[in-house]
């Protein structure tokens, strides 16, 4: 069988023509690519009873690329600002929320903001976040309709949309609003096959009214377990319970019974004190700025430090407990409001949120009785209180100045040692048993001096 002679520029040129085959069906074959993964964006429900809250987080560059509107990496809040109005008409053409019988929800556009984000695939990069309500018509449910949203998908078809539950009260989901605990419902994408994307269909289960009221009793009771603030005043206030004051010193011990009693009326006026401020500013709908209460809330433990080292109010305890307390309950009550619930919810939220405040704080103060009581009954119990007291005080005039806009290490050290929950249980419980074996141990001491004598 004779061979055909093939030439090195010949079979060169074969090689390429096969090369370039292969390469152009390649390319058509595979889905349209990008360079390196691009960031995709997030859509984060907060069911209401009566409607749904929305923020839309949209990476900037995809955004502009697919709405024309000119945003970059430099753009400033001012320039933003200025496109509004052309961000809200591009949006409301591609958000279009439905009940399941087709009729269309309304959407309304709030504030929006530029901000920076990072992707575990991407890393960081900027991106546009936009607020806004849909209200469902008439007879229409907030926890089932269809989502149609082809915002920046409907030209990048490569993008992704993340949409996630962040807060349903109904089914004991209650995140605060800046919180990553939120649960996904569904990816929209486009379908590369029709090149259409299809409207997602939202079917949230339906929740009881015992899920939100037990959801904002563990709220409540982690919230005055991350309080550290809360906290300090109430144990730093009670750490001379157990005193008598003569003149501007503490000098000499109470009785038992007495030293209970004080406890029990600072404690109780505290829980009275910002139990009625909760419920006056939840129900009022009080829009209350954040940081005077916060301000008022570092001066209540520089003044409770204070009495602690020197007695400033002496027999009053219970009444300044009850004045501060109205402070700290205005501090409860921020994260009540950025819920929006309805009346008939807020009530029972208030109700558990309160309720679970109140069992830790009483589980913490009946740690730290046993522990306040046995330190006052030992050697050295007056240097080791004003030592306590003078690192509240330190730590308490850190707070104030970082929270009138003075930023200082104090502050952030301060708030490192609070930042676990489980610390100032940790520190309740270790303080209680070391003040019950020193004073067990000074008990057997003097027993054993007193055998020793006798022999």
């Amino acid at each position: 069988m004779s061979r055909l002679p093939i030439s090195l520029p010949h079979a060169l040129r074969m090689l390429a023509g096969i090369a370039t085959a292969v390469t152009a069906a390649l390319l058509l074959a595979a889905p349209p690519a990008v360079a390196h993964p691009m960031p995709h964006s997030v859509l984060l429900l907060d069911v209401h009873e009566t409607s749904v809250a929305a923020e839309l987080e949209l990476p900037i560059g995809d955004f502009s690329r697919a709405s024309g509107i000119d945003l970059d990496d430099d753009t400033t809040a001012r320039q933003l600002s200025a496109r509004k109005a052309e961000v809200r008409r591009y949006l409301a053409a591609h958000v279009h929320p439905a009940t399941r019988g087709g009729r269309a929800w309304t959407v309304r556009f709030g504030a929006m903001a530029l901000g920076r984000a990072e992707q575990t695939s991407t890393g960081r990069y900027r991106e546009l976040t936009v607020r806004a309500t849909l209200t469902p018509p008439a007879g229409g449910d907030p926890r089932r309709f269809v989502l149609g949203y082809d915002a920046v998908v409907h030209q990048v078809v490569t993008h992704t949309v993340l949409v996630s539950v962040r807060q349903d009260w109904a089914t004991g989901k209650v995140a605060d609003a800046g919180s990553d605990d939120a649960t996904q419902v569904g990816v929209i994408r486009t379908d590369t096959r029709t090149m259409t994307v299809a409207p997602l269909d939202v079917d949230l289960e339906s929740g009881s009214v015992w899920s939100g009221t037990y959801a904002m009793f563990r709220l409540g009771a982690h919230h005055i377990l991350e309080g550290t603030d809360h906290l300090l005043f109430l144990l730093v206030l009670l750490l001379p319970a157990p005193l008598r004051a003569a003149g501007k010193r503490w000098s000499g011990l109470t009785d038992t019974r007495t030293a209970v009693g004080r406890i029990g009326r600072t404690t109780l006026a505290f829980t009275a004190g910002h139990s009625v401020a909760l419920a006056v500013s939840a129900f009022g709908r009080l829009d209350i700025p954040a940081q005077p209460v916060e301000v008022f809330i570092a001066f209540s433990i520089l003044v409770g430090a204070v009495h602690a080292i020197r007695p400033l109010f002496p027999g009053r305890e219970a009444v300044v407990a009850g004045f501060f307390g109205l402070g700290h309950g205005l501090a409860f009550s921020l994260a009540l409001a950025e819920m929006h619930l309805s009346t008939g919810q807020l009530a029972l939220s208030l109700a558990g949120f309160n309720l679970g405040i109140e069992c830790v704080q009483l589980l913490l103060v009946l740690l730290a009785l046993p522990g306040l009581i046995c330190l006052t009954r030992l050697p050295g119990h007056s240097a080791l209180r004003t030592a306590c007291a003078a690192l509240t005080a330190v730590a308490a005039l850190g707070w104030l100045l970082d929270r009138v806009g003075l930023p200082n290490p104090v502050a952030r050290a301060a708030d490192g040692a609070g930042s676990h929950t489980s610390g100032p249980l940790l520190v309740l419980v270790t303080t209680a048993l070391l003040a019950g074996a020193r004073l067990a141990t000074t008990g057997r001491s003097r027993r054993s001096w007193r055998f020793a004598h006798r022999s």
